[in-house]
């Protein structure tokens, strides 16, 4: 038995080479351009046939169960973690990202040999089962992706290693402003009026933000297009509207003392299209610039998240790493498995003390874990413990197997006789996770 495992690993860790070779590499970015670095290693595995062998099938599965695994998470948002070469498994993270964000992604590896992981970005609906839309992918090379929200979502990012390659990752996922901010020498903490506010005595909406600024500081493109009105109006006074042709919408600049650009005048992010004022009905404020956005064929958005700069870095990881891809269990009765890394978050599951978890990565004073069921959640360092000792060691009372997991119609690990002495290192309903004399872990029938 051993000697078949060994021969189907070794074939397909040799077509794997095959796959990711320079030749295999250089054709597939030849014949299918289109297709995702993700997409194109999956096709290369059909085309080997590797997706009908267990492996091949686990690593395609895990991509899928990716897409529809319920952890959430809040940005900025930073998580190390251990992808292991025997078990093909993939890393997803949900959060809500606003129209006008910047959504950026990056990954670094620590390993002894290259590894190459895919990373991909989707849009979530709201339909069960989760429909994804494939919105961006990162260049295996590089894993630094960028993407703008075009909508109020759920975004989901899906990091996943090639078939038979183990390394340490850290993934960092923040948002930023997508547009630069119109008042030079000014930032969020300027805007001080926002989308949606009463005005003229709740007879219409504010349709913008207003940034504070002294009267003539300089009002700049905060992005690259064309200048396309100069005009002065009734309620905007001196004004500018910018078109941004790349983003398809309009950004518009009011209450301006002075204007310094022409129409059909290009400019570049940066460029100073007029000076700060309170000219229009702004005669009795402060002076201040109202900046608006307007997309094609949709009219007025709020424009706070296109310019808002939280200017925050993710916590540091502050678990040990030693524990990321091994056992560990509960330390104290009733504990909680979250669905975020969070003391009030939802529940995903409640355990006992002793209940075996697999480690799969750490975020702040969190353990991202894995239960024996295929539940992923974070559980607190405060309540893991490591499997340093074992809670009791037994004799077994009859022949019995030991499983890969713990369910009856798991894969046998190991035949073990009666009077066989195994070490109880944690449990899961009606089965103990156990090691043997030569360090084999696996499952037993409580």
């Amino acid at each position: 038995m051993h000697k078949n495992i060994f021969r189907t690993t070794w074939l397909l860790f040799t077509l794997v080479l095959l796959l990711t070779g320079c030749g295999g590499k250089q054709a597939v970015q030849t014949i299918f351009q289109k297709r995702t670095p993700y997409e194109a290693y999956a096709h290369n595995l059909r085309e080997a046939n590797l997706h009908k062998t267990a492996l091949g099938q686990a690593w395609i599965s895990a991509g899928q169960k990716a897409l529809q695994d319920s952890i959430l998470i809040k940005l900025p948002y930073q998580e190390t973690g251990y992808f292991k070469a025997d078990k093909p498994s993939a890393s997803s993270y949900t959060f809500m990202a606003r129209e006008g964000e910047m959504i950026e992604v990056k990954v670094t590896t620590r390993t002894n040999q290259d590894i190459r992981l895919f990373l991909d970005l989707f849009e979530v609906g709201s339909l069960q089962p989760r429909e994804t839309r494939h919105v961006a992918a990162a260049d295996t090379t590089n894993l630094h992706m960028e993407y703008k929200a075009d909508n109020n979502l759920p975004y989901l990012v899906r990091l996943q290693p090639e078939l038979l390659q183990s390394g340490s990752y850290t993934i960092t996922i923040i948002t930023k402003p997508s547009l630069a901010f119109p008042v030079q020498g000014k930032n969020s903490s300027a805007i001080q009026s926002f989308w949606g506010a009463d005005r003229d005595n709740g007879s219409r909406l504010h349709e913008g933000v207003d940034i504070f600024a002294p009267k003539g500081t300089p009002a700049i493109a905060a992005a690259r297009g064309i200048i396309t009105r100069v005009d002065e109006t009734p309620r905007g006074g001196k004004v500018v509207w910018l078109t941004d042709t790349e983003n398809r919408q309009s950004i518009y600049y009011a209450h301006l003392d002075k204007q310094l650009v022409q129409p059909g005048q290009k400019v570049n992010i940066g460029d100073t299209l007029g000076l700060v004022g309170n000219t229009g009905n702004a005669r009795s404020t402060p002076a201040h610039l109202h900046f608006g956005i307007y997309t094609f064929g949709r009219g007025a958005i709020d424009p706070y998240p296109f310019i808002y700069d939280a200017n925050q870095k993710p916590e540091k990881v502050k678990v040990n790493e030693k524990y990321f891809g091994e056992w560990g269990r509960t330390a104290k009765n009733n504990t909680f498995i979250r669905r975020s890394p969070e003391a009030k978050a939802e529940t995903v599951s409640k355990l006992p003390k002793n209940a075996a978890v697999l480690v799969l990565a750490g975020t702040q004073n969190w353990y991202k874990v894995q239960l024996p069921n295929g539940a992923i959640g974070f559980l607190h360092k405060d309540n893991f413990a490591a499997l340093t000792k074992p809670i009791e060691t037994q004799s077994l009372k009859a022949d019995t197997e030991l499983t890969e997991s713990p369910n009856l119609t798991a894969s046998p690990v190991a035949a073990l006789k009666k009077d066989t002495k195994v070490s109880v290192l944690g449990f899961f309903e009606a089965f103990q996770l156990v090691r043997l004399a030569d360090g084999t872990l696996g499952w037993l029938k409580s």
